[in-house]
């Protein structure tokens, strides 16, 4: 802080002897006034505190809260300078902030317009890192499961790290000692305040180059650097560092300083190398030690068939000793049939012979065929005989009911009834007229008599007459002509 003593105020402000002639000021005015002396006073403060209540407004301005043990001291850090900021506030971080104290006459405070800030000791670094460690754990960045395996031959390594350092020559030289491969350079900054930019940018643009691109796409991608203290490493415990490794779909090899270096990339990566060096060593294999192995492998395969083509050969001979010559074994099947056959001979011979005994008792016991045909024959006759009475009886019977039937139709006939002097009228269809209102005028009838049939003209000036009353009979006769004459209608 700069050792100046505070501006004073003009005479016009000074102690009256009498305070009530003393001219008054607008509060704007004396804010104004106490705005021009605080940043005369304090244009340059380096203050050590701890942040508390972080905030960034939608505008893009930084606004948080430093204090100590007994006092508080709000703090701004405009957007054009939050950019710049070689740490970000986060709540309880110990900080150094340099800048200038002014008031802010809205609410009259004063406050320091932060334009630099930087971690109070390595004490606050690692309790920084510590935090973040497990903040970014508890997401899962850090889980086994997302570990994927390296490729045993990579064609293409991408390295991630300073074009000019020692790294590079480093890791080219192993490469070429132990394998030839195909090596894509993204230069970065490894430490400062926009090496954690690059330094994600570079393994985010790895990771979108395509398969069939101009430039082939890395198999495996390396992200070194050399030794330093922990400030020199900060830029790969960054957040957006380490989210761009665990995202990144290609296997990734992190080597950040020495052995006994640890950053947060550490833990999201795939592979963890203790030094650039072994990066480069763990990537690929040893061309000399690959040729080896696979000289080696040779051997032990030639030996392993070779040794399988004696045990088989040796499995043979044993199984062939153990077999029987072919045509001994012909001979003996040969001698099977022979025996077989035989044998179906002698069945065959004897079952003919019992099924001729059995056939000739068979015929003892049958009787000549003549015979039995004149039995069936005289049997045939008996019922023939029978049946022809039966059919001669049931013909005289039908025969009488018949000659009756004849007999009550001859006696209920309508011939009869013409004899007796009655006639049939019918008409030109032949259908009997019974009432004189079924015949026309002038129509023309036949009329049945006894003996002949006559043909009549109906007279159309003809007037009906009524039917003489008939005398009284006897309730028997006239019982049996009331019969006589539904037998007469029915039969006409």
């Amino acid at each position: 802080m700069k050792d100046q003593t505070p501006a004073s105020f003009d005479g016009n402000m000074s102690a009256q002897s009498d305070p009530s002639n003393a001219p008054f000021i607008t509060i704007s005015e004396l804010s104004s006034r106490l705005k021009a002396t605080v940043e005369g006073a304090f244009d340059y403060v380096r203050v050590r505190a701890e942040v508390s209540r972080p905030t960034r407004a939608p505008s893009g301005h930084l606004y948080f809260t430093l204090k100590d043990e007994r006092s508080t001291l709000a703090a701004v850090c405009w957007k054009t300078m939050a950019g710049n900021l070689a740490i970000q506030p986060e709540e309880g971080l110990e900080v150094i902030c340099s800048g200038k104290l002014t008031i802010y006459p809205g609410q009259s405070k004063y406050q320091i317009v932060v334009s630099q800030m930087e971690l109070a000791g390595e004490g606050a670094l690692l309790k920084q890192l510590e935090e973040r460690r497990r903040r970014l754990a508890a997401e899962g960045l850090f889980a086994d499961d997302r570990k994927k395996p390296l490729p045993q031959m990579p064609s293409v390594i991408g390295v991630v790290t300073s074009p000019t350092g020692v790294v590079i020559r480093d890791i080219l030289h192993r490469l070429h000692d132990r394998f030839g491969v195909h090596v894509l350079v993204w230069g970065t900054l490894v430490q400062g305040q926009n090496a954690a930019h690059q330094i994600a940018a570079a393994i985010r643009g790895f990771d979108a180059m395509p398969t069939d691109g101009s430039l082939p796409r890395p198999d495996v991608v390396i992200v070194a650097r050399g030794g330093g203290s922990l400030e020199d490493l900060w830029a790969f415990n960054e957040e957006s560092v380490v989210r761009a490794v665990a995202d990144c779909t290609i296997p990734v090899i992190s080597a950040i300083g020495h052995e006994t270096d640890t950053t947060l990339i550490d833990y999201a990566s795939d592979l963890r190398a203790p030094t650039p060096t072994a990066a480069a060593e763990l990537a690929v294999p040893v061309q000399v030690e690959l040729a080896a192995r696979l000289n080696e492998g040779q051997a032990r395969l030639q030996r392993a068939v070779s040794n399988r083509l004696e045990m088989a050969g040796e499995l043979l001979r044993s199984l062939a000793r153990a077999l029987l010559d072919p045509a001994e074994v012909i001979n003996r099947r040969g001698q099977t049939l022979d025996l077989a056959i035989a044998g179906l001979n002698n069945a065959l011979d004897t079952k003919l012979t019992g099924c001729e005994l059995r056939l000739a008792a068979l015929a003892g016991r049958l009787r000549p065929p003549e015979r039995r045909l004149a039995e069936v024959g005289a049997e045939v006759a008996r019922q023939g005989e029978r049946l022809a009475q039966l059919m001669d009886h049931q013909l005289a019977k039908r025969a009488q009911s018949l000659d009756a039937l004849e007999r009550l139709l001859q006696a209920n006939s309508f011939e009869r009834v013409l004899e007796r002097g009655f006639a049939l009228v019918t008409d030109g269809s032949g259908t009997p007229v019974k009432r004189a209102a079924e015949a026309a005028e002038g129509a023309m009838v036949t009329v049945r008599f006894a003996d002949a049939s006559r043909q009549a003209l109906l007279d159309p000036r003809g007037t009906e007459s009524t039917p003489r009353k008939a005398p009284l009979i006897k309730a028997q006769d006239h019982a049996r002509k009331s019969k006589l004459d539904d037998d007469q209608e029915r039969l006409f």
